[in-house]
């Protein structure tokens, strides 16, 4: 999976790449030259006392070394533009096919894995990537190169070249198999301190008002333990590598001297011994340069497939390549024997639902909890599709629309309001991109959003905290009907929506809801009754089924579910 993310996603690149090898082919040379050259500097101009062939080989010596300075910086400069550009496409594909994807695969992910997987299993890749594009075309160039030049200066003291090679090799691919599972459980473990912090940061307010920090600090500590374990376990063997490899080094040094110092005896010149040493240790700087590639190469590997199964995941929901034309005179919402089951659940949270939502009217929907309330509303935007039957908009199945006309149809407010950082009108404007300022304001009037936005320093351009962690419950929940009505769709969902507001505030939301809402259909899925009153159509819902419908005064008389909803909250009488 990793060589055919990279091959993928380097194709853009080539011709970068093209001249990181040229350049580094260029470098190699030049570097394999220069001990040549200081070969012959000290046997042809120190040995014999010639002053004009030590400052014409110098001279010659500088012009090569200024040229491989040259040609390296162009070849790391284009590496690095390569691997940067790589790593950012992974990037882009990751938060594409994230944004594809419905509900279900989000939940069978985890948002905390998620955003690993699109930061640091890229950056795996992007710096394996780096060091490949710098490295992998040096080192066997450089490796072959100095062997070739090593026995054309002396093929007496070749052995060295074939004892302290495969010895540096096996060192390091023991290494590298002992590395390849801890570098996966690192992934995972890293995973996992993602996801409680996530959790213990989303959920702060909850932590304090129940006086759990003591315990989240210890559940904080176990991961961040066991992350710090396998840190360690990959630390002791990168302790232990450097030590060896360092070993291997020395006593090759050590040979040559040892060696090449009988063979000076035997008539070798001194330059070459000194040239014999350099190419020695140039070959074995290729092997470690390859060492550590061979390191990366196992985290890269985990990390890219862990990539793989994100970008190889198709979404459940399919966009539909074109709109269907909506049928004249058909409900702006109907649902036909629709079921749905969330993946691993024993049974279906919604079953056999058949109801119909009309324009210019309010359905209301209440039930006792788990009852399937909100996932009736989730199918209508198509956060989910149904296992069975159809769920139709304006006599069009969803699965025929595009969700650009979907979005531009439905609007919904969600049972947990959400704000994105920015300002309140990048906030409001989301939905409806070519909205006014007036439009705005209008919408937060609706809202009964208006008298705080106007309080607030900037007004319209007074800055929201991500999630909308600086205003209150309420006024976020308001905030976000305000963008619901901005984008003046044909059906609004409303979850719940009210339940932040104080009884007078809702009254009055209400009541300005009327007038925008009149030509559209309008669904709310309420808790307390007292909000459904006027609704035209009531459904109850128990374990997922309508077990009842009817206007208010209906159901109080025929469905004894909703008469112990209502006698649960207010007695009929005082409803009635």
């Amino acid at each position: 999976m990793l060589f055919k993310l990279i091959a993928r996603h380097s194709r853009p690149y080539l011709g970068w790449i093209l001249l990181v090898v040229v350049f580094q082919l260029a470098s190699t040379i030049t570097t394999l030259y220069l001990p040549s050259l200081n070969a012959r500097i000290i046997d042809e101009g120190v040995v014999k006392g010639d002053i004009d062939k030590i400052w014409n080989l110098g001279g010659v010596m500088l012009i090569v070394a200024f040229i491989q300075v040259i040609v390296a910086v162009a070849a790391v400069y284009f590496g690095s533009k390569t691997a940067m550009a790589i790593g950012r496409d992974i990037r882009r594909d990751v938060f594409h096919r994230v944004s594809d994807f419905s509900a279900r695969e989000v939940n069978k992910f985890g948002a905390a894995t998620l955003i690993t997987r699109g930061s640091n299993d890229v950056q795996q890749i992007q710096m394996l990537t780096l060091m490949g594009l710098n490295f992998m075309v040096n080192a066997p160039i450089m490796c072959i190169g100095g062997i070739i030049m090593a026995l054309r200066e002396d093929a007496g003291l070749s052995w060295l070249v074939w004892v302290s090679v495969p010895l540096l090799f096996l060192v390091v691919g023991l290494l590298v198999i002992k590395l390849m599972p801890l570098f996966r459980e690192n992934q995972e473990r890293l995973d996992n301190i993602n996801g409680v912090l996530r959790e213990q940061i989303t959920g702060i307010r909850v932590v304090r008002a129940f006086t759990r920090e003591k315990s989240e600090i210890a559940r904080f500590g176990e991961a961040n333990a066991d992350l710090t374990k396998v840190g360690i376990r990959v630390g002791n063997l990168f302790v232990l590598m450097f030590p060896l490899i360092m070993l291997i080094l020395e006593a090759a040094t050590t040979a040559v001297l040892w060696f090449g110092g009988h063979r000076v005896e035997e008539g070798l010149q001194v330059g070459s011994l000194t040239a014999f040493m350099q190419y020695l240790m140039q070959i074995l700087t290729a092997v470690m340069m390859g060492t550590f590639m061979a390191m990366m190469i196992p985290r890269a590997l985990v990390s890219a497939e862990r990539i793989g199964e994100v970008l190889d995941t198709k979404p459940s929901i399919i966009d539909a390549s074109t709109d269907a034309a909506p049928v004249p005179g058909a409900p702006a919402v109907e649902f036909r024997d629709v079921s749905f089951g969330y993946p691993g659940a024993e049974q279906d949270v919604v079953h056999g639902l058949n109801f119909v939502a009309e324009a210019g009217k309010t359905t209301a929907i209440i039930g006792s909890t788990g009852a399937g309330k909100t996932t009736v509303l989730n199918l209508i935007p198509r956060l989910y599709d149904a296992d069975q039957g159809q769920v139709l908009i304006n006599g069009v199945p969803t699965q025929n629309m595009t969700r650009a006309s979907l979005s531009a149809a439905v609007a919904a407010v969600p049972q947990k309001p959400f704000l994105f950082s920015g300002t309140v009108a990048s906030n409001l404007r989301f939905g409806a991109t070519d909205a006014t300022d007036a439009d705005l304001w209008d919408a937060l009037t609706i809202a009964q959003a208006a008298d705080f936005v106007a309080e607030r320093d900037g007004e319209l351009e007074s800055p929201i905290s991500q999630g909308g962690t600086n205003v209150s419950g309420g006024q976020r929940q308001r905030l976000c009907i305000a963008r619901a009505l901005a984008a003046k769709p044909h059906v609004y969902l409303f979850d719940d929506s009210f339940s932040a507001l104080d009884v007078a505030t809702d009254v009055r939301l209400r009541n300005a809801l009327e007038e925008p809402t009149k030509d559209a259909a309008v669904i709310i899925v309420a808790q307390r009754v007292s909000t459904i009153t006027d609704a035209d159509q009531i459904l109850v819902l128990d374990h997922g089924e309508i077990v009842a419908r009817g206007t208010h005064e209906e159901l109080l008389i025929s469905s004894p579910t909703y008469q112990e909803i209502v006698q649960s909250q207010i007695s009929a009488e005082e409803v009635a």
